[in-house]
């Protein structure tokens, strides 16, 4: 790697919005997002549309706004598409032409590809977490179709994440070099479902929900048969119950490939959590210090890593190379 690439500034991404807040709670956790050293900020609901504190206009609006406080702004799809209905939204916001959008899946891929088709033209777009990516081939195939930028999939190992879109050797497509984002903070994403765990847990049907889901501001603990906490329920997605942290692994990412990462919002001081990565990763702090900052955080869950390692998601890699089972 060159040495100007060790200091190479990583752009810091706040990843969609994976829960049900309030509206007023969410309007007010954006205004503190205007103001945050983030650099991008991907909008949108991406779990289930029934939650419908924000219409399309209204993800716009706020689009618009923090673009004047001098973010990029992107808007996301949902992960899981089951429904006519939630296919024209996809179709809609593949549509609009003020914003990049992230491809939850790939009916958006598809959406993507239609406008495209139609005018010949149409805004670079990321590719996101639950895209299956996992080799250079599908990498390129898709830079082919106009992905500018690739969220890895949560579970891949660093040392995959580098053979797949290297530091030296980058996958280029129509929209330039392919950049590398990974998700480095929050719970993580693992699977999605037709039926809503949170329903389900409360005795009720997912078309008969009560709206459930709003009570869990950071999901639904789920603990293992021994008590230990395990699982997060969130509506349809089923979440880590740690929340992964890669506040030691700049260096790491950089030598990787990676000049993004992704934070994905929590309820309680997402802002200090913005601050510790971007006084690591961009302004020569002390991983040591900003991680005994994070673990005194009122955090939903404890820290884990394990995943970027080939470790279980579940475990925690110390600087020190120990590995404790978080």
């Amino acid at each position: 790697m060159p040495e100007s690439m060790n200091h190479a500034r990583i752009a810091i991404t706040v990843g969609p919005l994976q829960y049900w807040w309030p509206r007023s709670t969410l309007l007010d956790f954006y205004e503190h997002i205007a103001d945050s050293p983030a650099d991008t900020v991907v909008l949108g609901e991406i779990v289930c549309s029934r939650r419908n504190e924000m219409k399309h206009s209204d993800w716009l609006a706020l689009g618009r706004d923090l673009t004047r406080a001098g973010k990029e702004v992107v808007l996301a799809s949902q992960a899981l598409i089951m429904s006519e209905g939630e296919l024209r939204s996809v179709r809609v916001i593949a549509e609009q032409e003020e914003f990049a959008v992230e491809a939850g899946d790939a009916s958006a891929l598809e959406a993507i590809a239609q406008v495209r088709q139609g005018q010949g033209k149409s805004l670079p777009f990321v590719l996101g977490p639950h895209i299956n990516v996992y080799n250079r081939e599908a990498l390129t195939e898709h830079a082919e179709m106009g992905a500018c930028r690739w969220v890895a999939p949560p579970e891949l190992p660093l040392s995959s994440i580098a053979k797949v879109n290297p530091v030296d050797d980058r996958v280029r497509g129509v929209a330039g070099e392919v950049a590398t984002e990974v998700w480095a903070f929050g719970r993580i994403p693992l699977s999605f479902s037709a039926r809503c765990f949170t329903a389900r847990h409360h005795r009720l049907t997912k078309d008969a929900c009560e709206f459930r889901c709003r009570n869990d501001a950071d999901g639904l603990l789920l603990n293992s048969s021994e008590g230990e906490p395990f699982l997060s329920l969130n509506g349809t997605q089923i979440q880590s119950a740690g929340m992964q942290a890669l506040i030691g692994e700049a260096n790491s990412l950089r030598q990787a490939g990676v000049s993004r990462v992704r934070l994905s919002p929590c309820s309680e001081r997402f802002t200090d959590v913005l601050s510790c990565f971007d006084t690591v990763y961009n302004h020569g702090g002390s991983a040591i210090d900003a991680l005994a900052s994070l673990r005194t955080l009122p955090l939903p869950g404890t820290l884990v890593n394990g995943y970027i390692y080939r470790h279980p998601g579940m475990h925690f890699v110390e600087p020190g190379g120990e590995v404790y089972d978080a």
